[in-house]
């Protein structure tokens, strides 16, 4: 298997905090796939991000929760094909597999040979296409296009861990490219809020967060300081935003937020 240096981004730290889930006494998901893909490289990196911040790995936590929760809604309301954007070792082609839905993840070649690989090993065979590709250089709509992506199918968009990496501009050109080509979509995706990108939350743990990703190598570039402007300018209608401390709350009753990160760091979903 490749290492973690093998790979670009933090798609095996991500990876080792969403499988630390599945050793909780009453997990919010199950991921026994992803543990597939771990192994001493990845654990010693993603001790060493959460290290400075520990938090950081329920961010990604709460996260997957409620991406695997609207997901499952999106595929019982019909849903025929799921892109994930920057799917980085995301697992759910295999663990939310349905009847007639096809999974398009896009992320760069070598991540994806990673996957295809222990994919293989491990016969599992779900109905996926991987995309090697920048969805922003190389362009969404065609990647998609020499992948006979159907346009006219109902489609739910998974866009995870992705848009504080890019500059407000992409983003927003990502966006009006779903809205340009794609008849019937749902958009999911979390943000950081302007706030947390400029540094003046006011809180030191979360500039040192900030900042230990740019040391990294893999700095935020981009946050978000009204959704609802930004999803109205753009044709979409805002059917979902949660802070993550909200669903903190919810999913982790009887627990205490220790950080303000989690009012900062937000999940949404869109739609025409």
């Amino acid at each position: 298997m490749a290492t973690v240096e093998h790979v670009s981004g933090t798609a095996f730290v991500v990876a080792e905090f969403r499988a630390e889930e599945n050793a909780e006494a009453t997990p919010l998901y199950t991921d026994p796939i992803v543990e597939l893909f771990l192994n001493d490289d990845s654990k010693r990196a993603a001790r060493r991000v959460a290290g400075d911040f520990p938090l950081v790995k329920d961010l990604v936590k709460i996260r997957t929760k409620y991406f695997d929760d609207t997901l499952e809604k999106h595929l019982l309301a019909g849903v025929r094909q799921v892109v994930i954007l920057g799917s980085g070792l995301d697992t759910r082609a295999v663990r939310k597999a349905a009847p007639g839905v096809t999974y398009y993840e896009i992320d760069d070649a070598e991540t994806l040979d990673v996957k295809r690989a222990r994919y293989g090993e491990l016969g599992f065979t779900p109905d996926l296409k991987l995309i090697p590709g920048n969805y922003v250089t190389d362009g969404l709509i065609e990647l998609l296009e020499r992948n006979r992506f159907d346009f006219d199918l109902p489609t739910y968009v998974i866009w995870e861990g992705n848009t504080m990496y890019l500059p407000l501009d992409r983003m927003k050109w990502v966006l009006t490219e779903l809205a340009t080509h794609v008849m019937r979509f749902r958009l999911s995706f979390d943000y950081m809020a302007e706030a947390v990108i400029s540094k003046t939350t006011g809180d030191p743990g979360i500039t040192k967060l900030v900042e230990s990703f740019a040391n990294m190598g893999a700095p935020w570039l981009s946050g978000i300081s009204d959704i609802g402007r930004l999803a109205y300018a753009h044709g979409f209608s805002l059917f979902e935003n949660f802070q993550t401390a909200e669903l903190f709350r919810t999913y982790r009753p009887g627990r205490l937020i220790t950080s303000p990160i989690f009012n900062f760091y937000s999940v949404c979903t869109l739609g025409q």
